[in-house]
């Protein structure tokens, strides 16, 4: 008996000096590595209540679109650098006239309820576009639509047609592709009120999982993964958005831990935002440009149609201690009317950096001058370099056009700030009843800029300003109906440079969209952003719960 025991202890001690070897051996010749893991929940906090979870009708509020760009999936979407890339269609041809395109989808790309997704939902999405009765959102191109034919080819496989070349064109598909088997029943006109928007069906990375709503508001909504997704499927296992009533409640809510992320931190919260050691804030352009818009067809302000002082009024300008000192840091300066990032974009167009002198000296030599005494306004004869700055009635945009109202009065160039409601300044525009105006123009997906600068638009489109300018005109024609990219890129190249020669408007600065997320979330990044719902296109790479790996030294 005793001789056994005495075996079985020998064992036991052989068995823990090997252990003790193998651990040793492990120690010294492999290391561990985390990599992401499946699993875990984000939360959330929006400022906002949801009303039309349906991609068709989610551009009227910036809550509908955070979710859309989340449980839904269009035939292609934008990339990092503003290019299209395929979603639902996995590649896709364009004829050399530019009127046919020919759309091939993903054979594994499947609803939230199983269906997989076919050409009739393509198909059935975009006639609900071209329908008259729809209440559709500018920005889903409803007169383009109508203008296109949708040809059924294969189940998947769409053709479309244009009437005429439209290079734009292709933005449009990025919109939302909604399920026929669900709603191909249903009126256009009575979409908008029907119980799919607050229990949507998509092909996006995340499905509804629950919905609360209490008195009529939604408050809090689950997505849980797709585990069908046809790309790459998140680490992430659920997203829960809780909705609140303001920023401050919101703000309130990640300071009591209920939760993880905040979207849209304005300037005056990112002093509190900071106060966080675990909030970490990650900051990208978003695609508008603030800038001042000039009267240039009103006679009764000759000074706004020479170029020379266009120019001294930008000269004129530290659009960076702008920035800095109304604006917290959260902008950067705008060079060009197109988004910085983008595949248009001209790194290299003529900037104008401060300099009053240079200024100074452009009002002299175009016989804008300073009086030898009494108002130091620069006249020539009996006119003044005096003009009405409006501007929209909110604090912060006040305060940007009172520091470059200081900046122009110290070149002698006088400026009275009017501030008006959004709406009334919006009647301004269109009635071209101003001097000139402080507003943030959207940079589309496209960089297409027709509506805004193209003589044509003078009168009754949104080239407010009233420039009129052939060549302008002319790059701008050019550019939408040439379907080879690089062709395009040296259009929109010279456009920007003939723009910063001109100066129609006083480019001023880009905002920067602000995201607060825990650190308990990693591997978020922003890339430049077309809405705030972009800050979902990294989603993908995100991750919370953390895996282990045994990795050896090499040697």
């Amino acid at each position: 008996m005793t001789h056994n025991i005495r075996w079985q202890i020998l064992l036991i001690l052989l068995g823990i000096v090997l252990v003790g070897v193998l651990l040793t051996y492990l120690a010294v010749n492999y290391t561990t590595e985390v990599l992401p893991g499946r699993g875990g929940t984000y939360v959330e906090g929006v400022a906002g209540f949801p009303q039309f979870l349906n991609p068709l009708l989610s551009p009227y509020s910036d809550t509908d679109r955070d979710l859309c760009s989340l449980l839904y999936s269009g035939l292609t979407r934008l990339g990092e650098n503003g290019e299209l890339i395929g979603d639902l269609a996995r590649d896709w041809d364009v004829t050399i006239d530019g009127l046919q395109y020919t759309f091939r989808l993903r054979s594994n790309a499947y609803w939230h309820d199983g269906m997989p997704v076919t050409a009739g939902d393509v198909i059935f999405t975009f006639s609900l576009l071209q329908d008259p009765d729809f209440p559709a959102h500018p920005e889903l191109g409803q007169a383009v639509w109508q203008a296109a034919s949708i040809e059924w080819q294969d189940v998947h496989t769409v053709r479309i047609k244009l009437q005429e070349p439209y290079a734009p064109f292709l933005h449009y598909t990025t919109i939302g592709i909604l399920p026929a088997h669900l709603l191909a029943d249903v009126d256009p006109a009575d979409l908008a009120s029907h119980p799919f928007n607050l229990s949507p069906i998509g092909s996006g990375p995340f499905r509804l999982e629950e919905i609360e709503v209490e008195d009529g508001l939604v408050t809090s909504a689950v997505l849980q993964r797709h585990e069908d997704y046809h790309r790459t499927r998140p680490f992430i296992e659920r997203i829960q958005f809780r909705f609140y009533a303001s920023r401050e409640e919101v703000l309130a809510a990640y300071a009591e831990g209920r939760i993880e992320g905040i979207g849209g931190l304005t300037p005056q919260e990112l002093e509190a935002a900071r106060a966080y050691p675990t909030l970490r804030l990650y900051s990208a352009p978003i695609a508008e440009t603030a800038m001042v818009l000039l009267n240039l067809a009103d006679d009764d302000l000759p000074f706004f149609q020479e170029a020379e002082v266009r120019q001294a009024l930008l000269y004129a300008l530290d659009r960076q201690q702008v920035i800095d000192e109304q604006l917290g840091g959260q902008a950067i300066v705008a060079h060009s009317p197109l988004m910085p990032g983008s595949w248009a974009y001209n790194e290299d167009v003529t900037q104008y950096e401060p300099d009053p002198e240079l200024a100074g000296s452009l009002l002299d030599e175009a016989g804008w001058r300073r009086p030898l005494s009494g108002d130091r306004t620069r006249r020539k004869g009996d006119q003044q370099v005096s003009f009405t700055l409006l501007t929209w009635d909110e604090p912060q945009r006040i305060a940007v056009a009172a520091a470059l109202a200081d900046q122009w009065f110290s070149i002698g160039v006088s400026v009275t700030i009017e501030p008006l409601p959004a709406a009334q300044l919006h009647e301004a525009l269109e009635d071209r009843d101003f001097d000139a105006v402080l507003i943030h123009v959207p940079t589309p997906g496209d960089p297409d800029p027709y509506a805004l600068w193209h003589e044509t638009q003078v009168d009754t489109g949104q080239n407010y300003s009233g420039l009129q300018h052939r060549r302008i005109s002319e790059v701008i024609e050019q550019a939408r109906v040439v379907s080879n990219a690089e062709r395009r890129k040296g259009l929109y190249y010279e456009f920007q440079e003939l723009f910063a020669q001109e100066m129609p408007a006083l480019l001023l600065y880009v905002p920067a969209y602000t995201y607060g997320v825990d650190e308990r979330i990693h591997d978020v990044q922003l890339g430049p952003l077309m809405s705030p719902s972009d800050r979902f296109q990294t989603i993908a790479s995100w991750w919370i719960v953390p895996r282990r790996v045994l990795v050896g030294d090499g040697s």
